[in-house]
């Protein structure tokens, strides 16, 4: 794949507490430039302007999960009033490491009530705090709640981000017909070729421009 078609599988991201809306402008003309899917930000960026063909991504629950439902469900509601196309939840993790999976898929599903189709919806798992079994059992209740997507990570965790055992687990869990998106410490090409090759549809990428870089020096390729 060329540094283009790696771009337009990605979620150029910015969601650091410190970001200010002139670091949102910047990451949105960035990301205009590199020729990304979408941007990723906060809910309290919104409302935002973006250019035609770019994609606006938006955090909730963000980043503990320890949110309510209906808290969860309010913030997704109001960020696709304020514009985003695609909403970025946050499971409670907690409740998976309990193997409340029930509940885990109550949550996601209260949180799909609140912004249906055409608003893809990505669970974001936490993978890297979860055994193979819990990762299998909050994939399994992302696909019945209705999720677009399975994500692996916030990125915020101490456990660490995306790892490519876990993008494949996902992705056998949850079948062809889900996406999986890998996030957290995807930096560069080969990770994210790695990535993808383990069933990625999506990557979280907040050094987007670095990542192209590798990718356009390497020239094309193959996943």
């Amino acid at each position: 794949m060329s540094s283009a078609d790696i771009a337009r599988i990605i979620d150029h991201t910015l969601l650091k507490p410190e970001a200010t809306r002139a670091d949102v402008e910047a990451l949105i003309a960035e990301a205009a430039e590199l020729g990304t899917y979408s941007v990723c930000i906060s809910p309290s960026m919104l409302p935002v302007s973006v250019p035609e063909g770019l994609h606006l991504a938006v955090v909730c629950g963000f980043p503990s999960g320890k949110h309510t439902s209906a808290v969860k469900a309010a913030e997704a509601a109001e960020s696709v009033r304020l514009g985003a196309e695609e909403i970025d939840m946050v499971i409670d993790v907690g409740a998976a490491k309990e193997h409340r999976y029930d509940d885990v898929q109550a949550d996601i599903a209260a949180v799909r009530a609140a912004v249906p189709a055409p608003t893809v919806l990505k669970v974001i798992i936490e993978s890297a705090a979860l055994g193979d079994e819990e990762i299998v059992g909050v994939c399994r209740a992302s696909v019945a709640a209705g999720a677009d997507f399975v994500k692996t990570s916030t990125g915020f965790h101490p456990a660490g981000g995306a790892s490519v055992e876990a993008v494949k687990l996902m992705r056998e869990t949850v079948g062809p017909d889900l996406g999986v998106k890998a996030s957290g410490g995807v930096r560069t090409l080969e990770q994210a070729e790695a990535m993808v090759a383990a069933g990625a549809t999506r990557l979280g990428v907040s050094g987007s421009r670095a990542l192209l870089a590798g990718a356009a020096e390497s020239g094309s390729g193959s996943y």
